[in-house]
């Protein structure tokens, strides 16, 4: 008796992988694709946090990266319109893929408007599932964040040389200005609150914001979180956002109680050429400023401080943080792959916050102007609010600001 082994004789054929993930070390990886069909190219890394994934596929930080989610359930609350943090609707987040480990559910959740799938596909963001995330997390711990390029096809058919060309001409992110990509390109003013749950009625929700005077705050925007403009309305400020190249004089001709300057992606000392000057014209006038990511990174360039390229970066939202000014210890979301190079810092910055995971530099302040930054997102809530009493802090500092307009900055606001 012969026994038949192979598939056709079964009546059945093994499905065809419908899309690929090439890296620049040779690795590939197949797998099912979903989203948009085509080819992108982008710096891989990984993101650790289990919740989040349509902010974190809309959160313009990530511009010109292909996300690899360690969390194997990406999809299964569906996607809805509150969640997208992207403020300049117009461009896109800037993600260029995603990496998932298992295929795509249809979405459970009472929120949902719309599976992640055909949103991934409206918003041109190209994702690969079935794919072992662990192990490129391995490759990305080791090797450190790489080019890599991602392609979908339903018919399964690839051209590999034009991946590899794909991926050839592909810059990588050192020495790219991102902030284009997905910053606003004209002033406006934002005036909604932070989120809260249907019915509810305390400050916080949309469009409440605390009684009596607003702070005048001017947003500068490398790639603003909607977020972020909700805790700082719902703090008390009145929002104007500029765009990034706004100068100091655009700044200043607003007469701003605090000057708050935005994430965003890309390499900040390619923005730095022209945020820098800005800043320094806000910081020479002793306004209160306010930094987040970028703008963290953008404060320490502003003060002849340097930035370099990590290894793997920080993407989740577990990461602990020490606050060094109040001893506290906060589980932070974080997103980025250029560090503050502590060691450059000038006299007149101090460091305030490190990463409990390696140490590196996480927050900063100055002694001879009001003015402070963190690199992590306190507007997020991985903690889940610890770190909001920054925008409290940046507040109390706008409040001080006459007091101690011949000194330095003053350390408020616990948390």
């Amino acid at each position: 008796m012969t026994i038949e082994t192979n598939a056709a004789s079964r009546g059945w054929e093994e499905t065809r992988p419908t899309a690929r993930l090439l890296l620049a070390d040779g690795t590939l990886i197949e797998g099912e694709g979903l989203g948009a069909e085509g080819v992108a190219a982008g710096e891989l890394c990984f993101n650790t946090a289990m919740t989040g994934y349509q902010e974190i596929l809309t959160d313009p930080s990530y511009a010109g990266q292909i996300i690899t989610f360690t969390f194997p359930h990406i999809g299964n609350v569906g996607v809805n319109d509150d969640d997208v943090e992207t403020v300049n609707i117009a461009a896109s987040s800037g993600v260029r893929g995603a990496v998932f480990a298992a295929d795509v559910t249809a979405p459970s959740n009472w929120r949902a408007t719309r599976d992640l799938d055909a949103w991934l596909k409206a918003r041109g963001i190209v994702a690969i599932a079935g794919v072992d995330t662990r192990a490129v997390t391995a490759v990305v711990r080791e090797k450190g964040m790489q080019n890599a390029v991602i392609g979908y096809a339903p018919d399964g058919e690839f051209d590999d040389a034009a991946l590899k060309a794909e991926l050839e001409k592909f810059p990588g992110l050192e020495g790219q200005d991102l902030v284009p990509l997905v910053g606003s390109t004209q002033r406006y003013d934002w005036d909604e609150g932070a989120w809260g749950w249907p019915g509810e009625v305390a400050p916080g929700v949309y469009g409440s914001r605390p009684e009596g005077p607003q702070k005048r705050v001017v947003a500068i925007d490398y790639g603003l979180k909607r977020n972020i403009l909700r805790l700082l309305t719902s703090a008390g400020c009145e929002v104007t956002v500029l765009p990034a190249t706004a100068t100091a004089e655009d700044v200043l001709a607003l007469n701003p109680d605090g000057v708050f300057l935005s994430n965003g992606p890309g390499d900040p000392a390619a923005t730095g050429v022209y945020a820098v000057p800005m800043i320094q014209g806000v910081l020479e006038k002793k306004v209160p400023t306010f930094g987040i990511c970028l703008g963290h990174q953008m404060l320490a360039l502003a003060v002849g401080a340097k930035t370099a390229k990590m290894r793997q970066g920080h993407h989740g939202a577990n990461h602990p943080v020490k606050d060094l000014l109040t001893g506290k210890v906060e589980i932070v979301s974080m997103n980025h792959g250029f560090a503050v190079d502590r060691d450059s810092l000038p006299g007149s910055a101090r460091e305030t916050h490190v990463s409990l995971f390696d140490g590196s530099n996480c927050g900063l302040e100055l002694t001879d102007r009001p003015a402070f930054s963190v690199q992590h997102h306190p507007e997020a809530s991985p903690g889940p609010q610890d770190s909001h009493y920054l925008f409290r802090r940046f507040v109390e500092m706008m409040d001080g600001a006459v007091a101690s307009k011949g000194g330095g900055s003053t350390v408020v606001g616990g948390g």
